[in-house]
């Protein structure tokens, strides 16, 4: 008896300092901050990132998948942009609030198999095209106003600052991108003639741009083409601030997408891109001067967002900017003076603020940073941005809560920033370094869109009759792919015993057509799969 009651009493102090110690942690957003053995923040879940960022990210998207709807019978996220548990919050949604969503779940779908995420994807798309779009008939057809000025209308027919009828370009590019990515999903042309529409009015409105004027406007009417009025930046007056923003890097690639299908007018659309990467190339990309990119600040602001979204773009598409090592590293370079915020420096990290105007630290700014910083690391060999990366990685864990709500540093739950501009920089990070995504199979990237993916055990629900000359019990992953040129990269649990495109097995090589194997130290691998002839590729294990 006395024996247990020591024990007991052990027990009790034992529990009473691990209380002290847990209290003596400090509160970040949701969480206690965790470190290594070396003072450095590491993820609130779990210590090891891989299985913290994956953990994230399903939650995340359970939440959103499952948020209540209101009361005109829409789920949440089609009318507000920050989430409230006890009420309705009174604001519509954020300006580019569906795009970001469709990008994220584009990404998350390869990785997941996970078929509402693809249906989700549709489902924004179909809704924001027969509820947002503008009159043919106006100045600016056919492009996507960015919010709902009657909350619960259903309907989105202006902007949160500058109200009715006004549209900003820079988001109806964003959706005209996302479009043809989910055209190439879906093979369903509705979503291709929509682009094309976007994309003509824009290349319509296209200029040669100036320091002062982007070669689109930020925010304009669409009834009378006038630009919006914002408070000046003190270089230009009142409505002029409305007409620069450097967002133009998704405009850009609509138009590339819609010349490399052959569809709309082509040459409109060279005439427009050529402009702006001209003007990309002759002021922001030189000067930083970035501009606004958000809806609901009505003055003129550098974000990081611009800078960042233009540097990644360089980076993956360096045929258009010869000079993209030193350019890119400038840019970050700007965003480290103009938006380093170190409160957790003790923890070995710096982190991101969202804005000149707002100088806060996002988690999808400071997650964005992450993972960019890795890209240009990995593409030029520079480390010297590695840790503190991971470490932004790491801090942006701590937004989410145990239910999968995800909150902005010292805000709200921002339905942009929690969820679509946060899904996709943790699935970017783990396909520069394989190393941050779990021990599991995913699809980590692709150079095409991936239509369809079947992990093993649900194949069989949807895709069967592909399986024409394999055991289907032997199948560990099947996917199908827009191009039947293209490369896919692939995290896996064990390396596969063959590799077929359309039934047809390929060689384990490093040079043409076929594919490699690359084992990791901390367990699985990465499979390299290069198509040259093919879109049906089949994952086997005996």
């Amino acid at each position: 008896m006395i024996k247990k009651t020591v024990n007991l009493l052990l027990l009790f102090f034992v529990c009473a300092i691990t209380r002290v110690i847990a209290q003596q942690n400090e509160v970040l957003i949701y969480h206690p901050i965790q470190t290594d053995k070396g003072g450095n923040i590491v993820p609130w879940y779990n210590a090891d990132p891989a299985t913290a960022y994956d953990h994230d990210l399903q939650i995340v998207w359970d939440f959103w998948f499952n948020m209540r709807r209101d009361p005109n019978g829409l789920p949440y996220y089609m009318d507000h942009q920050v989430w409230n548990k006890t009420m309705d919050d009174p604001r519509g949604i954020g300006g580019d609030q569906f795009m970001m969503a469709m990008s994220s779940w584009r990404l998350y779908y390869a990785y997941t198999g996970n078929e509402n995420v693809k249906d989700n994807l549709y489902f924004l798309a179909e809704y924001y095209l027969t509820h947002g779009m503008s009159p043919a008939n106006c100045k600016w057809p056919d492009i996507p106003f960015p919010y709902n000025t009657f909350i619960y209308s259903g309907i989105y027919d202006g902007d949160m600052r500058s109200g009715k009828d006004v549209a900003q370009p820079d988001k109806a590019g964003s959706f005209g991108q996302e479009l043809i990515h989910a055209y190439k999903i879906k093979d369903d042309p509705l979503f291709l003639y929509a682009a094309i529409k976007i994309a003509n009015t824009l290349a319509a409105k296209v200029t040669t741009g100036t320091e002062l004027h982007s070669p689109l406007p930020f925010k304009v009417n669409v009834f009378t083409g006038k630009t919006a009025l914002m408070q000046d930046d003190g270089l230009v007056k009142s409505k002029d601030t409305a007409c620069y923003t450097s967002n133009l890097t998704p405009t850009l690639q609509l138009f590339y997408d819609l010349i490399e299908l052959n569809k709309g007018n082509v040459a409109s659309y060279k005439i427009a891109s050529d402009k702006i990467l001209a003007w990309l190339k002759k002021y922001p990309i030189k000067n930083n001067r970035w501009g606004p990119f958000f809806e609901d600040v009505g003055e003129w602001s550098q974000t990081q967002i611009n800078a960042m979204t233009c540097a990644r773009y360089m980076m993956e598409h360096p045929q258009y900017f010869p000079e993209w090592k030193t350019q890119v590293k400038s840019i970050i370079n700007w965003v480290h003076t103009s938006f380093n915020n170190d409160k957790w420096k003790k923890y070995g990290v710096i982190v991101t603020n969202e804005q000149s105007v707002y100088p806060v630290p996002g988690e999808s700014h400071t997650a964005r940073q992450g993972a960019d910083e890795l890209l240009y690391g990995s593409l030029t060999g520079d480390t010297s941005y590695y840790n503190n990366s991971v470490r932004q990685l790491n801090w942006a864990t701590y937004a989410v809560d145990f239910d999968g709500k995800n909150c902005f540093p010292f805000d709200e739950p921002w339905l942009t920033d929690g969820y679509g501009d946060y899904v996709r920089h943790y699935l970017r990070a783990m396909a520069t370094y394989p190393v941050l995504a779990p021990v599991e199979d995913h699809i980590l990237s692709t150079t095409s869109v991936i239509q369809q993916a079947d992990y093993k055990g649900h194949f069989h629900k949807y895709y069967s009759v592909d399986f024409t000359e394999v055991d289907s019990n032997k199948v560990r992953l099947y996917y199908r792919t827009f191009d039947k040129v293209g490369t896919e990269e692939i995290k896996l649990t064990t390396k596969p015993t063959a590799v077929l495109l359309n039934d047809k097995p390929l060689k384990e090589t490093n040079d043409g057509e076929g594919y490699a194997w690359i084992a990791l130290e901390k367990g699985g691998g990465v499979l390299w799969v290069r198509r040259k002839n093919g879109n049906k590729v089949i994952l086997t294990v005996d």
